[in-house]
C-alpha cells in the first residue's frame, strides 16, 4: 500500500480544480497559508489568474474545497456508524476506516495541523469541531466506567497522534499509522472488558 503522502495527489492530478488544490496544499505547507496569494498559486500553475478565478474566487475557496473533497470518507463513515449498533465491533470498525480516511488525506490534515489558528478562523474550523465530537460520541461507551470513557476518547486521539506528532519519527508512515491503530483499537477493546 503507498504511503498518504504519495497516494493523494497522484490519483488527483486528472483536472484543472483538483490540481489547482493539490499546488496550493503544496503552497500553504511551504510558505504557510497567510503569505500564499492566489497570483502565485497560479503561477506555480503555469495559468492566468483569470483561469484560476475561473475555479476558485479565494484563497478559502480552494481550502473548503479541498476540505470537503478529502473529508467526504469521514462523513460517509459517521452517516454509517450512526445506523450501526454500538458494539466493539463497529467501534473497532470506525477507527480502522477513520485511520484510512486520514491517511488518504494526509496533506490536509497537516496543513490543518500546522495552521490551527487559520483554520480555526476558516469555516471548517466548526465543521471539523463537530465532526470530532460526533466520532468521540459513537466510539464512547455511554454508561461506563469514567476511565473506560476516557480510553475510547483517548483512542481517537490516537490515531490523531499517530499522524500529526509522530510524522518526523524514523520509519514508515503506514507503519506509524499502523502501530496507531493497533494502540487505538487496543484502547476500544480495553473499554469494553465486561462485553
Amino acid at each position: 500500500m503507498p504511503t498518504s503522502s504519495s497516494s493523494g495527489p497522484q490519483h488527483r492530478r486528472g483536472n484543472t480544480r483538483q490540481r489547482i488544490q493539490d499546488v496550493a496544499l503544496e503552497l500553504f505547507a511551504e510558505q504557510g497559508y497567510e503569505k500564499t496569494s492566489l497570483r502565485e498559486i497560479a503561477e506555480r500553475l503555469d495559468v492566468t489568474k483569470a483561469a484560476l478565478y475561473y475555479h476558485f474566487k479565494t484563497k478559502e475557496d480552494i481550502i473548503i474545497s479541498l476540505f470537503e473533497d478529502v473529508t467526504r470518507p469521514i462523513d460517509e463513515l459517521i452517516a454509517w456508524a450512526d445506523a450501526q449498533p454500538r458494539t466493539l465491533e463497529t467501534k473497532r470498525e470506525v477507527l480502522r476506516r477513520y485511520s484510512e480516511a486520514m491517511a488518504a488525506g494526509a496533506p490536509l490534515y497537516r496543513f490543518m495541523q500546522e495552521n490551527q489558528a487559520t483554520t480555526r478562523e476558516l469555516s471548517i474550523g466548526h465543521t471539523v469541531k463537530t465532526r470530532l465530537f460526533r466520532l468521540v460520541e459513537l466510539l464512547r461507551t455511554q454508561d461506563g466506567a469514567l476511565a473506560d470513557q476516557v480510553r475510547c476518547v483517548s483512542a481517537l486521539f490516537t490515531l490523531h497522534a499517530g499522524m500529526m506528532f509522530l510524522q518526523h519519527i524514523d520509519g514508515d508512515p503506514e507503519e506509524t499509522r499502523r502501530a496507531a491503530l493497533e494502540v487505538a483499537t487496543d484502547l476500544i477493546t480495553q473499554a469494553h472488558h465486561d462485553a
